[in-house]
């Protein structure tokens, strides 16, 4: 592994920028270094991680499936600790994992600590030097730090200062010297020779591969799965237990009164209402409220799509419903300034065509949103490079054929597929049910959620109940 190797500037106290393309493994790559870190050097020092919400439980689930054997600790929720309790906390802890908002919120306490190694992920976080947590990423304490991210820069080169100035502090100067000398020459005169400079001298410092790399596709897969586990927001939480708590004591009387029809139906509407929440409160309210920062899925996918839009990647996002692929549309347009396109069942053949046209273009919009009945078949879409499945359809063999758009003869890049799980809800409970047995997926599923209406009511209540992320 390049990168493993190449993280040996840490051991002189410098610190490093790991920018390579989506999909290339940033996670694991850094899982691996923390295993080094601990056999090689035997710190009793913990790492911190910090990232993204959205991202706080996939982190926790990549270091359980690869590195068992380190010991993690989430500063997380109302319940965290400051101060000596958390200093307690983290005996025999090799891995502490935390978000940029609360390290912002949390800077005295976590500034207290001599960290082994600070990583950032999702650097970009830090892009402007001003912001709190820009200032409280710099003021912490360690051996080394490192920085990943896909865009280390997206609109300015004053945001690679700031990544530097956490990284390595002072070795680019001065904010000011550093517009002076490279970001006004080269984004308002076209400086190629300031250019050349700040390339030599940042270099050092930055490894980024790209999937267009014929030394890194030799070394991919066609087609990589991964799944995406993103956490509930406090709305949606809230929201979830209520419609639970609410139908489940229906579904009991409908027990009671031995009305299975009635039973049927109301099971139904609770998997409806649950994927609706999972998805974002505002496709379950339909009260046209705002969309940012009530949805783990919904922020986990912008920042994701940040790194598509800043490249030459193209993606489909899949949803099976239609008010959410519309809720999906007119967020992206707001968030981006591109307005993807939109097949849903009430698409004309010919809009269809045109849309399909467009997308395969070499300019063509850089996203395609389908619902999964309309789009997710019969369509050939090979210049997406990504899928998204931002809910689930409980049944194997249609999710592929969906993904299969991207995936087929004339696709001449690798394809990766994104499968978002909301964790602690019934959508992790049934995917694990489903990988569990995955030979008899297919004949056990259906083509749809009707065999979960033979649950038995204890069984059901197992399945949609909120759990502890972890439990």
């Amino acid at each position: 592994m390049v990168s493993h190797g190449w993280f040996f500037l840490r051991r002189y106290g410098l610190g490093a920028c790991l920018a390579d393309d989506m999909g290339l493994g940033k996670t694991l790559q850094t899982i691996a270094l923390l295993l080094y870190i601990k056999s090689e050097q035997h710190t009793i020092q913990p790492a911190l991680v910090v990232c993204p919400t959205s991202v706080v439980g996939n982190w926790r689930r990549e270091l359980q499936r690869f590195a068992p054997d380190l010991k993690s600790y989430t500063h997380q929720g109302i319940e965290r600790t400051s101060g000596e309790a958390f200093i307690s906390q983290l005996k025999g802890v090799d891995v502490v994992f935390t978000s940029y908002p609360l390290l912002a919120r949390d800077r005295e306490t976590l500034e207290s600590i001599e960290w082994s190694t600070v990583i950032l992920d999702e650097a970009q976080n830090i892009k402007n030097s001003t912001t709190k947590q820009a200032q409280a990423a710099r003021a912490l304490k360690s051996d080394c730090r490192i920085a990943l991210t896909g865009t280390p820069v997206e609109n300015r080169l004053t945001e690679l200062w700031s990544i530097f100035q956490f990284l390595n502090p002072g070795y680019l100067g001065s904010e000011q010297n550093f517009r002076r000398q490279f970001a006004n020459p080269i984004e308002k005169l076209d400086d190629t020779e300031a250019a050349k400079r700040l390339r030599h001298l940042t270099t050092p410092f930055i490894l980024r591969r790209l999937k267009t790399d014929p030394t890194v596709i030799s070394d991919l897969p066609e087609k990589m799965e991964m799944k995406l586990y993103t956490t509930l927001t406090t709305e949606q939480g809230t929201l979830y237990e209520a419609v639970v708590k609410d139908v489940m004591e229906r579904i009991e009387n409908a027990d009671a009164e031995g009305d299975a029809m009635s039973r049927r139906g109301l099971v139904l509407s609770l998997l409806m209402q649950l994927k609706q929440i999972c998805n974002h409160p505002a496709q379950y309210l339909k009260d046209g409220s705002s969309l940012d920062g009530r949805s783990g899925k919904l922020s986990r996918l912008t920042e994701m799509l940040e790194e598509i839009y800043a490249t030459d990647d193209r993606a489909l996002i899949f949803t099976q419903f239609a008010e959410m692929g519309e809720l999906l549309r007119d967020h992206l347009l707001t968030k981006f300034y591109d307005e993807p396109l939109w097949l849903y069942g009430g698409t004309k053949v010919s809009e269809r065509e045109e849309m399909i046209r467009r997308f395969q273009a070499e300019r063509g919009p850089k996203v395609f949103i389908l619902s999964l009945k309309a789009g997710g078949v019969g369509l050939n879409l090979t210049r997406a490079n990504h899928v998204f499945h931002f809910d689930r359809w409980w049944n194997p063999a249609v999710e592929n054929q969906a993904t299969d758009r991207a995936f087929r003869i004339g696709q001449t890049r690798n394809v990766q597929v994104h499968k978002f799980v909301c964790a602690g809800t019934l959508e992790e409970k049934i995917d694990e049910m489903i990988e569990s047995k995955k030979a008899l997926a297919e004949r056990i599923v259906g083509a749809d959620e009707s065999w979960l209406t033979e649950l038995n009511t204890a069984n059901l209540r197992d399945l949609v109940r909120l759990r502890e992320v972890g439990d």
